[in-house]
């Protein structure tokens, strides 16, 4: 359990650790893994440096995961008096900084300080990365320098220097400190057990010489000449044992002159590669393999091989070669071809087996051996001096690789840009911050689209220098009207490069609320531009036809009579359908629109926009359920790295990370477009208007008009009443009218009776 307390803050959404502290830092293996952003990050592709992310990584395997930074951290906290000190960075460390309390941390101060000597440095209070890794140069000139790897000139003898070189030459080389190609025990042991197996391999045809070597030293050439010749001599005897099983096939088996022709009618070449698949010889029944003449002249010189180096040695010489003696040829070497197979220790072949076992009787091995120890003695004393770059490097570089792994703070916190971003993308007058290395642009969308963000892929070029790279870019503010495959702008790197920059891949996804709203209506453009383009085509095409059609009957005009025009039943129907729909759907929509002015002008205003609301609201409800899902981990992931959280960059954050164009402060403005359009006056007198009737016919329908117009008159104005309230008077008129009516009858009816 973590003793140490913790503080945190809140960025993207989630709880991040503070590290503000050199305890902080030497306490982040107690801190619970499930609480880092991140879990792991390439070496590369980064904005931090190279060598000290090698230093980080000890696995060599490209990656820095979360027990190598703690490991680092606790070296470096380790090699100080204060671990404060990784936290405050720099780019030298003071020797009063080192920690010497320790033998390791003794012999680094005692390195550094020696370094500086070296360097000319001899005052120096501390030593900077740019000193500590010119400690490198110290070991150019090196013979021995504690890395295990010895190379020729590490030897006081010439022996042990040709054998150094001998092993060299076999086994392959390793880099050595002093930059030269050299050797370590590995190889050594390597060498000398190749150096065993082949003397070994090479006894056993020394004490069977008679059967293994039957030619002596020639041996070797005998064979090789009788396999690189073997499958056309055995084609040679076989069609003779044919042609004495049956002499009609001799014609055959010696090939037709037919196939002759074809080979004769063009220019053949003086050793006639074109016949080389015709019988070495003339083939007869239990006939001989002439050695010289009549050969087929694309195996004249395998044959010539055969006889010199085979057949002379071995049999004696023969100006032919019956099957016989070709079974006894082979057979002759057949103990060779057993033990040739056997072969062991072949790296070592190429100096000869003299010079092996001369090797193998001295005492090389020990003396190689010995030297080898040596050079690892002094390892201490090197590996401090490498430790002095790598504490100097880890001093400078640490704080920050955390402040990007175990939280985001730079990429929250608006400062200096995380390690992962690789510079600014200028497009479209925004400005990019959010933009990273990409090498696969298919394979890292295929993770990077569950971000939710739009995403633009783009190819950068410096033509001037031939350089290429492939970036992706978030567009968190603004809309995405413009952005489309193929729209040029402008990459500047973390080290200030610009780069031709040209969209090649989109992912499609919200950018704003306000592009949400407007997001249907654009496509309704769109597709009724669309649907007009292909309308527009079609009636082209037709017109076209039309008067092709028209040109085709006045040429054709006296050689046909034109049928006369037929009325299409169906056609007609059809239309008459088609007419009544329409007629249907206008008189709703003029129903709609008759009811709808029905209303008061400010309950129409409020129905549009309501109208739009409910055209507009789904997709502004989507964007805005995506917009808070806004991730950055899937971009991070697809990059390599193990983001450990869900990294939010919501609306005003994503803000931030792109700039929309606007002009600075105080800035003057000329006095107008010269070439511009008139603005014109209408839209404004027609928004004054609209927002007038309004609010005119707001305060009419609840009486406020009518009740200012009765203290300023002293009496009521039905022009200033609402509709709904002249509507009401109107039925209440009515009915006082019917009632006078009514009274009125009756008192005419009842008159006679009352005198």
């Amino acid at each position: 359990m973590s003793t140490h307390q913790w503080k945190f803050f809140t960025a993207g959404g989630f709880d991040q650790v503070k590290l503000d502290t050199g305890a902080d830092l030497m306490n982040l293996n107690q801190l619970d893994q499930k609480l880092w952003v991140a879990l792991a990050c390439p070496t590369t592709g980064l904005e931090f440096c190279s060598k000290t992310a090698v230093l980080i990584d000890t696995d060599k395997d490209g990656r820095i995961r979360a027990p190598e930074l703690i490991s680092a951290v606790k070296w470096a906290g380790s090699m100080l008096k204060n671990p404060d000190d990784l936290v405050k960075g720099g780019d030298t460390v003071p020797f009063s900084a080192i920690n010497d309390s320790t033998p390791e941390g003794k012999q680094l101060l005692a390195s550094a300080k020696q370094i500086c000597t070296n360097l000319g440095k001899k005052d120096a209070t501390g030593i900077s990365v740019s000193d500590a890794s010119d400690a490198n140069k110290i070991f150019v000139n090196t013979v021995l320098n504690g890395d295990g790897v010895i190379i020729a000139e590490s030897a006081t003898d010439d022996a042990t220097k040709a054998v150094i070189n001998d092993i060299a030459a076999c086994m392959g080389t390793l880099p050595d400190r002093s930059g030269k190609g050299g050797i370590d025990q590995a190889k050594t042991d390597a060498f000398f057990a190749e150096c065993v197996a082949f003397d070994a391999w090479n006894k056993k045809a020394d004490d069977d010489k008679a059967n293994i070597l039957p030619a002596g030293d020639a041996t070797a050439a005998a064979a090789a000449a009788v396999k690189a010749i073997k499958a056309k001599v055995d084609d040679f005897f076989g069609r003779c044992r044919l042609a004495a099983f049956d002499p009609r096939a001799i014609a055959l088996l010696n090939r037709k002159e037919e196939e002759y022709l074809a080979i004769a009618a063009k220019d053949m070449s003086i050793s006639a590669t074109e016949i080389a698949g015709f019988p070495l010889a003339q083939v007869g029944a239990g006939k001989a393999l002439p050695l010289k003449g009549a050969i087929n002249p694309a195996h004249a010189a395998a044959v010539a091989a055969l006889h010199a180096a085979a057949v002379k040695p071995l049999l004696g010489d023969k100006s032919e070669l019956t099957e016989a003696d070709w079974a006894a040829l082979q057979a002759k070497l057949g103990a060779f071809e057993c033990w040739s197979a056997g072969k062991a220790g072949g790296a070592v072949e190429k100096i000869s087996i003299k010079r092996v076992r001369e090797i193998l009787g001295s005492k090389a091995k020990e003396n190689v051996t010995a030297l080898i120890a040596k050079d690892k003695a002094l390892e201490p004393e090197s590996t401090s001096i490498a430790n002095v770059e790598k504490l100097a490097r880890f001093v400078r570089d640490l704080h920050t690789l955390c402040i990007n792994f175990v939280n985001f703070k730079d990429f929250y916190d608006g400062g200096e840009p995380s390690i992962f971003q690789a510079g600014t993308l200028f497009l479209d007058q925004r400005s990019c911050t959010l933009t990273l290395p990409v090498e696969d642009a298919g394979k890292h969308a295929s993770m990077a689209a569950m971000a939710g963000s739009y995403l633009a892929y783009v190819d950068c070029v410096r033509k001037g220098t031939g350089e290429k790279r492939q970036i992706v870019a978030a567009f968190t503010n603004g809309d995405s009207d413009n952005l489309m495959v193929g729209r040029n702008g402008l990459f500047y790197d973390r080290k200030g490069l610009d780069w031709d920059a040209t969209i090649t891949k989109i992912i499609d996804n919200p950018i704003s609320i306000r592009q949400a709203f407007w997001s249907p209506y654009k496509k309704l453009v769109r597709m009724i531009e669309e649907m007009a383009a292909k309308r527009a085509a079609a009636a082209d095409a037709d017109a076209n036809a039309k008067l092709a059609q028209a040109a085709t009957s006045a040429v054709n005009a006296d050689k046909a009579k034109p049928e006369p025009k037929k009325i299409d039943v169906g056609a007609v129907a059809a239309m008459g359908v088609a007419f009544g729909a329409i007629g249907t759907l206008l008189a709703t929509l003029l129903g709609y629109a008759t009811k709808s002015f029905d209303l008061p002008f400010w309950q129409l205003c409020l129905a549009i926009v309501a109208l739009f609301l409910l055209i507009s609201g789904p997709s502004m409800i989507l964007a805005w359920m995506k917009l808070r899902k806004r991730n950055l981990a899937p971009i991070l992931d697809a990059n390599g790295w193990a983001v450990n959280a869900k990294a939010k960059m919501n609306v005003p954050f994503g803000a931030s990370l792109t700039g929309v164009a606007a002009l600075p402060d105080g800035a003057l403005t000329g006095s107008g477009d010269k070439f511009g359009e008139k603005p014109s006056a209408w839209p404004g007198i027609i928004k004054f208007l609209v927002i007038f009737c309004f609010i005119f016919s707001l305060l009419r329908h609840y009486g406020v008009v009518d009740m200012i117009a009765y203290k300023a008159t002293g009496k009521h104005h039905g022009f200033f009443k609402s509709a709904a309230e002249l509507e009401k008077d109107k039925k209440k008129n009515e009915t006082a009218a019917a009632e006078m009516t009514t009274a009125a009858s009756t008192n005419v009816v009842t008159a006679p009776a009352t005198k």
